[in-house]
């Protein structure tokens, strides 16, 4: 079986189950959050959101970055949300590695050296209070919009919010 026919059955039972028609493009929760795409856990799932609360953002790390910030700033200005929860994770694949080991495993694979940086980090709660500080500045989001931090455990499920002020 190929990957596509794999995917279309896994979707077939998905539309026999499926009771998110009434759903709205607006947040509930007028709530984006950014997090790791990390397999083994949902942005939603960790706060205890349900489909339709809030936008999802997840890349690697769940690092604030250009394409981040087009996207929050369009779903404040056109969709009404009011607040980013930012959520990095223990044991995650960008932690304690630096720009130049990672440049060098994508080159290796690929063929091609990439031209962007894989924002590394060294302390999970620091890259957090990092994000946080580059959202706050950041001049494309509404005045009052509200940023929160957290460590997530994959270990043991339990968020740890991150104070920003240190």
């Amino acid at each position: 079986m190929s990957l596509a026919s794999d995917l279309l059955g896994g979707n077939t039972r998905h539309v026999e189950r499926f009771d998110a028609s009434e759903l709205q493009v607006r947040p509930r929760r007028r709530l984006a959050v950014l997090t790791c795409m990390d397999s083994r856990y949902t942005g939603q799932g960790v706060l205890g959101l349900a489909l339709g609360d809030a936008h999802v953002i997840r890349n690697a790390g769940g690092r604030v970055t250009d394409d981040v910030i087009r996207s929050l700033a369009l779903s404040a200005a056109l969709l009404g949300t009011n607040a980013c929860v930012v959520v990095h994770h223990t044991d995650c694949g960008l932690l304690g590695r630096s720009d130049e080991e990672l440049q060098q495993l994508v080159a290796a694979a690929a063929g091609t050296r990439p031209p962007f940086s894989f924002l590394p980090f060294d302390d999970v709660a620091q890259s957090v209070r990092d994000d946080l500080e580059t959202l706050r500045a950041c001049s494309y989001l509404p005045p009052g919009y509200e940023v929160v931090g957290f460590v997530y455990d994959v270990r043991t499920g339990r968020l740890e919010p991150v104070d920003d002020s240190a």
